[in-house]
């Protein structure tokens, strides 16, 4: 029970009380159950490394294949460039239109010439300088003229010479008595002629491309490496955050969690309105959205959803204390208050409660009560004159007791209750009116009725009357009483038009001040002196206003005083349709 109290002192309203037990009950259900699955944080944590090292694996394999491309394209046109040199040398030219014009040696002598001709000593000289695999030349038999190996001299080469014998210029990727190279073929053209004479081929080892492209890996490799630890660690931040963010929920506890407080968050008989730090609209349950009158569309403005002046007050002032207020037709009690975690603000949640059938029941008693204390005071009276009358009879004093017996069914049962009551046939009204007259000599003021006063009707809505009727003699009441004027009068003048009903309530005041005319029908707004009553003041003007605007009405403040006249206080004027039923014709036959 002391738990139970002081969770109610810590939360100060019963739903969120109730969100409070919910959520305390289910992290104690969700603590009791075992838990199998990874955490959502190490399934963010390795998820992200997956793809983080998958995305990186592919850029890595993308730049090795471009990269091998490249390598490969720079290679070729390196052994191109060499090639072209060797074949447009005027002494390369020279040598092969040489055994072109005057054929090779025969026999053994072939080789020996070759190696140590010209040819042989200028390819051999290339190859050291360029650092290539090999330099061949040969004549338009595909006869070698140089070689790396000597004893090849003289010999056809190993792959086909057709494209550069035939004077085009090639790049190829072919392997032969080196081994495989990426091979550039010019063609050898005899001097000042334009003639095909052989061909020069330069090759470059593809260990070469090899050393290059993995020197170009290895340089990658650990820019990805640093990378991936960067995206790991990125990750593992990313994955702390995550577990700060949900609270350390799994996701299965989340989603539990949002349908378990949505349930109970639309289900509650309250509505429900939370706004973040930034006063834009976080939540709304149906219940908020049918007693304001607004809809659920979420991240609006608090200020444009279109809540009452009095509604956004207590918001925005963030004040638990219940205060009443009208929206529409209704009247409900609102209360705001600040919703913070771990001392962190996370914005203002509204509390409504519908109190329309509360009030409309509470006016209904009032009217009851009323009628009592007057039926009440009635009997009372009617006791005193049968015991006078019954005394009269006993004391044989007949023809008083006849007198006074007429006397009394000329007056009405209310008739001397309140001078021009029988202007007025409703009965509720008759009651209302004695009672309030009651209350107001209680006061030390004096109510009257006005002289223009005309109800031949009976009451359609006595409740929406008595509640319009009561608001504005208990207001003229209290001014009258606390007024400088020692003449304190209020007087009441009804008049029925058809199903019409007209009410003037002046008194003998201090009338309105010029600067409280604007507010005077202003929910939350009142000239008395707060009470300390649950709701605050300044309902009654607006729930008055209210009433007979709904049944196509009006009510206004004629005047604010007039010191030339008798009843020199402030004036309301309320217009009332369709609040009586017509019987004029009846009563006045039977008056």
């Amino acid at each position: 029970m002391a738990r139970l109290c002081a969770l109610v002192d810590e939360v100060g309203d019963l739903p969120l009380l109730r969100i409070l037990l919910t959520r305390r009950s289910y992290a104690r259900r969700m603590a009791l159950k075992p838990r199998f699955d990874v955490r959502l944080a190490t399934q963010v944590l390795l998820l992200q490394v997956a793809v983080v090292t998958l995305t990186l694996g592919i850029a890595g394999g993308a730049l090795a294949f471009f990269s091998h491309q490249r390598i490969t394209a720079e290679v070729g046109t390196r052994a191109l460039d060499v090639a072209r040199v060797v074949a447009f040398a005027p002494a390369v030219r020279a040598d092969v239109a040489h055994y072109d014009d005057t054929g090779l040696p025969d026999g053994p002598d072939r080789a020996d010439e070759l190696a140590n001709g010209q040819l042989q000593l200028i390819a051999s000289e290339v190859q050291k300088r360029t650092d290539v695999l090999f330099v061949v030349i040969t004549n338009d038999q595909g006869i070698r003229l140089a070689h790396p190996d000597i004893d090849e001299l003289g010999k056809p080469v190993s792959t086909d010479p057709a494209e550069a014998l035939a004077g085009r210029e090639t790049v190829i990727d072919q392997s032969g008595t080196l081994g495989p190279s990426v091979r550039a073929k010019v063609p050898v053209l005899r001097p000042n002629s334009q003639e095909v004479i052989g061909e020069v081929s330069v090759g470059v080892s593809t260990s070469t491309i090899r050393d290059q492209l993995w020197t170009d890996v290895r340089t990658a490799a650990m820019l990805v490496g640093g990378a991936l630890l960067i995206g790991v660690v990125g990750s593992y931040l990313l994955a702390k955050r995550w577990r700060a963010l949900t609270l350390g929920l799994q996701p299965s506890e989340l989603a539990e969690m949002v349908r378990g407080q949505a349930a109970i968050l639309h289900g509650i008989g309250e509505g429900v309105l939370a706004a973040d730090t930034s006063w834009k609209t976080t939540f709304v349950n149906d219940e908020a959205c049918h007693l304001l009158e607004i809809d659920d569309e979420r991240g609006r403005p608090v200020a444009d959803i279109g809540l009452t002046a009095r509604v956004l007050d207590v918001f925005f002032s963030a004040d638990p204390t219940p205060t009443i207020a009208t929206v529409g037709d209704r009247i409900v009690v609102v209360s705001a208050r600040k919703v913070s975690r771990d001392g962190r603000d996370l914005g203002t949640v509204l509390i409504v409660r519908d109190r329309t059938d509360v009030e409309s029941l509470t006016r209904q008693l009032d009217a009851v009560q009323l009628m009592s204390t007057a039926l009440r005071a009635q009997r009372h009276e009617f006791a005193n004159r049968l015991h006078l009358l019954n005394g009269l009879l006993h004391s044989g004093h007949v023809e008083e007791a006849e007198q006074y017996l007429e006397e009394l069914l000329g007056s009405g049962p209310l008739g001397s209750a309140l001078p021009g009551m029988d202007a007025i046939r409703d009965a509720f009204l008759q009651a209302f009116l004695a009672a309030k007259a009651s209350a107001a000599r209680e006061a030390g003021v004096t109510l009257r009725i006005g002289e223009n006063t005309w109800v031949s009707g009976r009451l359609a809505l006595p409740v929406d009357v008595t509640t319009v009727l009561g608001n504005l003699v208990d207001n003229a009441i209290d001014a009258a009483r606390t007024g400088a004027d020692e003449t304190k009068i209020v007087e009441v003048e009804l008049l029925q038009d058809g199903s019409t009903l007209h009410i003037t309530v002046a008194d003998t005041g201090d009338g309105v001040a010029p600067d409280f005319v604007e507010h005077v029908f202003t929910e939350g707004k009142s000239t008395k002196p707060d009470s300390g009553i649950p709701g605050g003041r300044g309902i009654g003007m607006a729930l008055s206003r209210q009433i007979s605007n709904a049944l196509g009405g009006d009510l206004r403040l004629s005047s604010t005083g007039n010191a030339d006249a008798e009843l020199h206080g402030a004036e309301f004027i309320a217009r009332l349709p369709g609040v009586m039923i017509e019987e004029e014709a009846q009563w006045v036959t039977q008056n």
